[in-house]
């Protein structure tokens, strides 16, 4: 994740095809994965239904570029951030790009990029088309990124005001493994084990981050969070077919983290 965080980003918004109010919480997820360099959305910013993104692109410091709707029903907003995406490769400026839309047109341009070395990631609502999300290095749904977000908010709220009572400090509650697995499909879990075979070593353990990084090259949407849990550490230990383990490293403090698929011999 260190070499991720290093990453110039170039951020590029479909404002026909991106929800204003989670533009927030999308900068935030950006930069989960590097630095965002080059900060830009698109559209006709002439009409009306646009002119409420001012002030959140204010407060996130992205560069409106305005692109008229020559013709009515052909969105001319997709060859300007085509043709930008273009421009930003061959300059050489940035490591990745961050395709922020739910509309399928932009796939052949996430090919064409990971073509060209270039991390691609993709935002989009869930109801974006499967070819686009695949086209990705990975692709994260917006309602996942908006939900996540406001259980962070809710959980410092909460926090803020335990403080302000001065209660005391309440224990973790228990997890509940059962309930846990009912929100993992058995296609993913099945996913989740035949990953876990192919990279284990002679003991049948499987590095945590290892399996993180193959999910996502299988599955381009793959994230933790699609099924109620902020870290993939926490999905595994719901599942009562996967063996979570801690080992120590050299280094003082730091673990690494192991899984071994139970069912496997």
């Amino acid at each position: 994740m260190s070499e991720q965080k290093d990453l110039r980003l170039a951020v590029l918004i479909d404002a026909d095809n991106a929800p204003r109010s989670a533009l927030g919480d999308i900068m935030a997820e950006v930069a989960v994965y590097g630095t965002p360099t080059i900060k830009r959305i698109y559209g006709d910013w002439t009409t009306p239904n646009l002119a409420s993104w001012k002030s959140p692109l204010l407060e996130n410091a992205i560069t409106p570029i305005q692109q008229y709707s020559y013709t009515t029903g052909k969105n001319a907003t997709d060859s300007a951030m085509i043709i930008d995406a273009m421009d930003i490769l061959y300059t050489g400026e940035v490591d990745g790009f961050v395709l922020v839309s739910s509309d399928s047109d932009f796939t052949r341009l996430a090919v064409r990029l990971r073509e060209a070395g270039k991390k691609v990631y993709g935002m989009g609502e869930r109801k974006t088309p499967n070819p686009f999300i695949v086209a990705c290095d990975k692709f994260v749904y917006i309602e996942v990124i908006r939900s996540a977000a406001e259980e962070a908010r809710a959980e410092e709220e909460k926090a803020e005001k335990a403080k302000a009572q001065k209660t005391a400090q309440k224990k973790t509650a228990p997890a509940q493994p059962q309930e846990a697995d009912h929100r993992v499909p058995k296609r993913v879990v099945k996913l989740i084990a035949e990953s876990v075979n192919t990279i284990a070593g002679e003991d049948g353990f499987a590095s945590l981050g290892e399996l993180g990084n193959l999910l996502v090259k299988k599955q381009p949407d793959f994230d933790s969070r699609n099924f109620g849990f902020s870290k993939l550490s926490k999905l595994m230990k719901s599942l009562p077919r996967f063996e979570v383990v801690a080992r120590p490293t050299s280094q003082p403090n730091v673990t690494h983290m192991l899984v071994r698929d139970k069912q496997c011999k």
